[in-house]
């Protein structure tokens, strides 16, 4: 199953050293600008995800039409990076990996399937390729990287200890 990520969702990954795992269960698309927003800068973050396109592990591709972009963007007051993986994830018929929350809107509004860093790791912890101890010690990075409600991390808090 291939899903188009944001930039914003691949760093928050990278930041607690998930995103290796990520790749290995699931085809992780990009579009052109999400590259250039996570590569902009050095960091350990910007190394991970380029030594992951270099080996093919995550996919780089074409967004397409600059008009259609430009549109998505002032219709749903989003960056450019997140309308390209909008634009790839309708044309690609896939699921979007997005944690900002207007682009989170965009989706809602739109019928737009969506995942986020949190489901991608209790996804994991639910499928038992990540041990609990360890999903809990990434959802405690993840609190402080994400810009998450105090309800969301208590609630995958509680996901993860086997409560509903």
């Amino acid at each position: 199953m291939g899903i188009v990520f944001d930039a914003s969702t691949l760093i928050l990954l990278a930041k607690i050293e998930l995103l290796r795992e990520i790749t290995e269960e699931v085809e992780v698309i990009i579009p052109e600008k999400v590259k250039s927003e996570c590569l902009l800068k050095e960091s350990i973050d910007g190394t991970l995800i380029s030594t992951l396109i270099n080996e093919k592990k995550i996919r780089v591709k074409k967004a397409g039409n600059g008009e259609a972009m430009k549109k998505i963007r002032h219709d749903f007051r989003i960056e450019a990076g997140e309308a390209e993986v909008l634009w790839l994830a309708r044309r690609l018929d896939c699921v979007i990996a997005v944690d900002d929350g207007p682009t989170l809107k965009a989706c809602k509004i739109i019928g737009q399937q969506f995942t986020t860093a949190i489901h991608l790791l209790l996804n994991l912890a639910v499928r038992n390729r990540l041990e609990k101890s360890m999903a809990l010690a990434k959802l405690e990075k993840l609190s402080v990287y994400g810009r998450y409600s105090k309800k969301i991390i208590e609630d995958a808090t509680q996901r993860l200890k086997g409560g509903n």
